[in-house]
């Protein structure tokens, strides 16, 4: 009776929502893609007998945060198959991009037809969900299909657990389901006991973010896309990643009051959404400055003389970006989205800083600012003093950014605590899967 009631809620939303997804895929070209998977499970059937994890990351940040999760799982249990399902379109093709080896499909909605086929073609031992991607009809469907199910970088923040509050018996019911929760703290963890969570299935194992951060600057993909640009190896970069609207205008500010008193200084723009890669290059053809587009730039292609602003329009290479910083503005940190991961630049010891509004992130900032190893910007004049101090003063900005390191080496290790749990609930390595095509 409840799946059906979800299947009436569903429906419900997609119809009051129904004029504005229409125009998101008219317009910018979303929602266009998995319609089979999506409403009718129809994803793609698994052959063959071998232990079958099915690992599902929303977007982007989920998809990228498997990278070591995915490693450590080949090293422990090579014979486990991994599939892997997104939310976004841009999830899916970053997927298909770094994860070659594992079948990849659009999640279906929470409806019961169709996450009970998608249950029969994947046939998983293992559900396994990325920070809170808990939809109820799904887990029952894994659950009814004899999956063991787990959330792994397991995250509840306060905002969140407020509202679970409200309707803590259904909550509840769902949690009391799980056979793992791997929260990244003692707080969260709390929050699911809270809830229902089941004390033996909670394990705090920490945050997948500081084993999937890169800290080498040398590493051939960041080597790759500086030499792409032309700059020369003494440049200065200011890096604003992820980023949402006003940050570009903040950025581009900063970067003219001081380029000319910097000649030196380099500005790279990376907005955290592909729909806005051409409102953010109008507004960079607006300011009269000479800029360059990522995605037309090839080895043969190298302007000469390369123009000081860059544009990254391209998908999945952020990552590799920041180890071209030296001082780093992390976005989605001035508006309403709670800010985006500041681990990135601060492994690669950049000077770091974001906004005011960073409650996704709120642990990590914690962290950062209690080892004086980042800073809070309100506005485009501190942004600005910010990267004044750090271009005026290179120990000032290498200081914050050698604590920045140092605190993400020392936050490493969740990735292999996650496995160990995760393999604990999968048959025995020399056992055939119960589910067998």
């Amino acid at each position: 009776m409840l799946g059906w009631l979800l299947n009436f809620a569903y429906v419900a939303l997609l119809v009051t929502l129904s004029p504005w997804l229409a125009y998101a895929a008219l317009r910018k070209g979303k929602y266009r893609q998995g319609w089979a998977e999506k409403f009718l499970g129809r994803v793609p059937v698994r052959s063959g007998d071998r232990p079958c994890i099915w690992l599902h990351a929303v977007s982007v940040g989920e998809v990228k945060l498997l990278a070591p999760l995915l490693a450590e799982l080949a090293r422990q249990r090579p014979d486990a198959e991994c599939v892997l399902s997104t939310t976004t379109r841009t999830g899916y093709e970053l997927a298909a991009k770094i994860y070659p080896q594992c079948v990849r499909f659009y999640c279906p909605l929470d409806f019961t037809w169709a996450v009970a086929a998608a249950m029969r073609c994947v046939r998983p031992e293992l559900l396994v969900l990325c920070e809170l991607e808990l939809w109820p009809n799904l887990v029952r469907a894994a659950r009814r299909h004899g999956a063991r199910v787990g959330v792994v970088n397991g995250r509840l923040s306060e905002k969140s657990f407020r509202g679970y509050r409200r309707i803590r018996p259904l909550v509840s019911r769902l949690l009391s389901s799980l056979d793992l929760v791997a929260a990244q703290n003692d707080e969260y963890a709390e929050r699911f006991l809270a809830l229902g969570a089941r004390p033996e299935s909670v394990s705090v194992t920490g945050s997948l973010k500081f084993d999937g951060a890169a800290s080498d600057r040398n590493n051939p993909q960041t080597a790759a896309l500086m030499a792409l640009t032309g700059w020369p190896d003494d440049a200065i970069v200011l890096l604003a990643g992820s980023t949402q609207e006003p940050e570009e205008s903040l950025a581009l500010a900063t970067f003219t009051a001081l380029a000319a008193e910097h000649p030196r200084l380099r500005l790279i723009v990376v907005p955290r959404h592909p729909e806005r890669f051409e409102e953010v290059a109008r507004l960079l053809d607006a300011s009269g400055l000479d800029w360059q587009r990522r995605s037309k730039l090839t080895p043969s292609t190298i302007p000469h003389p390369p123009s000081s602003l860059l544009l990254v329009d391209t998908i999945g290479e952020l990552g590799h970006w920041w180890g071209t910083a030296t001082v780093a503005f992390v976005g989605g940190s001035m508006g309403t989205r709670g800010g985006q991961n500041m681990l990135e630049p601060a492994a690669y010891g950049a000077a770091v800083s974001f906004g005011p509004n960073t409650w996704n992130f709120r642990d990590i900032v914690e962290m950062l600012l209690a080892r004086n190893a980042a800073v809070v910007v309100r506005n485009g004049e501190e942004l600005t003093a910010f990267v004044r101090r750090a271009l005026d003063d290179p120990a000032y900005a290498a200081t914050r950014g050698q604590r920045a390191a140092a605190l993400v080496a020392e936050g490493r290790g969740a990735t292999k605590r996650t496995v160990d749990q995760l393999c604990r609930l999968l048959p025995a390595p020399n056992q055939q899967s119960s589910r067998a095509a």
